[in-house]
Order: structure tokens, then sequence, then C-alpha cells
């Protein structure tokens, strides 16, 4: 008896092509969604537009993608289901519409989006003729901004706990070039688990406005949301340093549960 053979490499095939399609579609789905609220104006806006081309590269080079928006007003439980991380990119803890500050909080105490914060996230205070929102004010350890170095100043960060996975790959200390540090009305350390502070005795120029114990990185775990804070976020030439862009990247992947 003899076989016809043909119809069945066709078949052969067919079947390969249609599994390297799928793989192929499998591949390039983006592994999260990110979301990015940021300040568009102010003292913070040449900062958002280094860290938004940084991101923008991130996001195409690592296979995610990422939106942004400039207030909350979109901001509410659908919108939010969207996505697996939420990036507060120097923008302030106040002028929340309620329909997003509601969303925020419920998505934050049930784990269901990962946040980074940095900079002017912990501005908490009465600011702009609003009240201070004190949940986010817990949320950041139960802290309320005090004062800020505003002629600027260069330091060097410690990293204090390596083994977390925000500071793989992130020097035991690095040198910020310039910052306003903040001062709260305590040290949030209590209340977080503090993954780096900064040296104030190596403040360049030296300052005045200090703390003593001076957190700069940390995670609450109260909540059940992978969070964490970086202070660090004013300006550009931070996107210089190594190690600030892989304590970027790595809080990334790790708020976003990957």
């Amino acid at each position: 008896m003899t076989l016809n053979i043909r119809p069945m490499r066709k078949i052969t095939l067919v079947m390969v092509f249609c599994l390297f399609n799928l793989f192929a579609a499998w591949a390039q789905k983006p592994k999260f969604k990110v979301i990015a609220l940021y300040e568009n104006g102010g003292h913070h806006i040449e900062y958002s537009k280094v860290a938004k081309v940084w991101l923008d590269k991130l996001a195409a080079d690592s296979n995610f993608t990422i939106d942004y928006i400039q207030n909350t007003d979109k901001i509410d439980e659908a919108f939010l289901s969207n996505y697996q991380l939420f990036i507060q990119l120097d923008y302030p803890p106040y002028a929340w519409k309620e329909k997003a500050v509601a969303a925020f909080q419920n998505y934050i105490e049930q784990g269901k989006i990962g946040w980074i914060g940095f900079h002017h996230a912990t501005l908490l205070g009465e600011f702009d003729g609003y009240p201070i929102w004190q949940w986010f004010s817990k949320f950041m350890g139960d802290i309320r901004y005090k004062n800020y170095i505003a002629t600027f100043v260069k330091a060097k960060v410690k990293v204090e706990d390596k083994e977390h996975p925000v500071m793989k790959g992130v020097s035991p200390s690095f040198m910020v070039e310039k910052e306003e540090f903040y001062t709260y009305d305590k040290s949030p350390r209590p209340n977080v688990h503090v993954i780096a502070s900064v040296d104030e005795s190596t403040y360049v120029p030296d300052s005045e406005i200090k703390m003593g114990d001076h957190p700069v990185v940390w995670t609450n775990p109260n909540y059940k949301a992978r969070n964490v804070y970086i202070f660090m976020g004013h300006s550009p030439i931070l996107f210089q340093s190594v190690d600030y862009t892989t304590l970027f990247k790595n809080a990334i992947f790790w708020a976003a549960g990957k």
C-alpha cells in the first residue's frame, strides 16, 4: 500500500505555522500595563520630561505598556482595572477628585495594583487650600511635610536593605548630585520598612535643615499592594545616574509583581 504523504506534510506545515504565530503573538503581548500620573508644569516639569523619555524606552525594551495622565479626572475603579502598576511621578497628594481618592485607596488596600511614588508624593500638609489627605499620610508612614532645602545640596544615599529586590545591582551608597531633601515632622521609620536613607553629614553645601534619621526610600508592608516611595525626583540629572535608573527599573518590576 502506498501512502500519499504530501497532504500530511501540508497539514504539518500549517500546524507549525499556526503554532509559530501563536507563540509570536504571546511573546508580543505586554507583560503588564502602567499608568503614570505626572505634573505638566511647575518646578518638576523638566524631571517629568526626561522621565517620560526614559520610561518610554524602558517600556519598549522590556515589553510593557505605559500611559500618562496629568490629573486625576479619569481615575476611578474601572480606569484602574486596566493597569497593574500606578506611578505617582512627582504629583502631590492633594487636589485629587473624590472618586480618584476612593478608587486609589481601595486598590492599594486590596492589593489590586502596585504603586511607586516619587518626591512630591510626600508633600503632605495643607497646601493650596486643600486639607491634608490623612489616609495618604498614614500610607507614607504617618508623616507630615515640614521643610525642604530650597537651595539644593549634593548628598550620599546609603542603602540599608541591600537584599530588597529594588536594590539589586545598586551600589551600597551613591551620590545624588542635586536635591531639595524634604524634612518631616518625624521619621517614618517606626511605621515603614526603610530601604535607604540620606547621610545628612555629606550635604554639600552644608544645610541646617536636617532630620537626624532621614529615610528616603521605603515601603509600607501594612498594605496589600506592593509599594515603594523614592524621595529623589526633582532634577532631570538623576537620570544620568546608573544607580538611580537601576533603582527605578527594579522598583517598576517589583511593584508590578514581575
